[in-house]
C-alpha cells in the first residue's frame, strides 16, 4: 500500500482518505482542504506499508473518508476517527449480492488490458469529459485487482455515513442498498467527488 500527503500544513484536523482500486490522487485533486490536512492511501497490492500509524495521533481531529475498494480496506487498519464515511462501497465488496459479483470481477481480472482499463474508467462516470489522467500502469492495476481479493473485511468496522451513487455501474447500486440498507442518496455514477467541491462536505 502507498500513501501521499495531499495537504499538510501542520493542520489540527485531518482528513484520511482511502481511494478506489487502480486510482490516484487525479479524481480528488479539485477538493479544497480548506483547514485540514489530508492523506491518502491507495495501491493495495499490498497492505504493507512503510508509515507509523500513531504519527496521526497527534491532530486534534481525524475523519475518515473511504470510496469504492478503500471502504473495505480501510477497516482492514486500526485508525481511530471522529467520524467514517463510507461511498460507494461496502464491507463485501466482491460478492453476488453486497458488492460486485463473483463472476464479472474474475473475468475483469482474466481479460484486464488497456482497453478493459479504459472501459472500466469510462464506466465510473457520467460523462465523457470527466474522465481523469491516471497515472497507473496496466500491470500495476491487474496485480491489484488479484490482491483485493485476498482480502477480507472486518465486519465490525461501523462507518457513522454512507453515501450511494444512484447509478453505479461497478459496485451496483441495489447491491450496496442491500448491504448498508438505505436508499441511493446521491445523483451520479461511481466516482461521485465532481459534485463536491470541498473535502469537508464528505464529512
Amino acid at each position: 500500500m502507498k500513501y501521499k500527503w495531499l495537504n499538510k500544513k501542520q493542520n489540527e484536523n485531518l482528513i484520511v482518505f482511502f481511494n478506489g482500486w487502480g486510482m490516484d490522487e487525479s479524481i480528488i485533486n479539485h477538493l479544497d482542504c480548506e483547514n485540514f490536512d489530508v492523506i491518502m492511501f491507495y495501491d493495495y497490492n499490498s497492505l504493507d506499508i512503510d508509515f507509523v500509524f500513531e504519527d496521526l495521533e497527534k491532530y486534534k481531529k481525524k475523519h475518515l473518508i473511504a470510496w469504492s475498494m478503500g471502504v473495505m480496506t480501510a477497516s482492514l487498519f486500526n485508525i481511530s476517527c471522529n467520524s467514517k464515511t463510507a461511498i460507494n462501497g461496502t464491507l463485501k465488496p466482491i460478492d453476488n449480492l453486497y458488492g460486485i459479483p463473483e463472476r464479472i470481477y474474475d473475468l475483469t481480472i482474466k481479460g484486464f488490458n488497456e482497453k478493459g482499463a479504459a472501459k472500466f474508467i469510462k464506466n465510473m462516470f457520467d460523462k465523457d469529459s470527466d474522465l481523469p489522467e491516471i497515472n497507473r500502469t496496466i500491470e500495476n492495476q491487474k496485480s491489484e485487482l488479484s490482491a483485493l481479493k485476498t482480502y477480507k473485511a472486518s465486519l465490525d468496522f461501523k462507518y457513522s455515513k454512507v453515501l450511494i451513487s444512484s447509478s453505479d455501474k461497478i459496485i451496483p447500486t441495489k447491491n450496496q442498498c442491500a448491504f448498508w440498507k438505505i436508499e441511493p442518496n446521491i445523483e451520479s455514477g461511481h466516482c461521485p467527488f465532481l459534485l463536491f467541491k470541498k473535502w469537508s462536505e464528505l464529512l
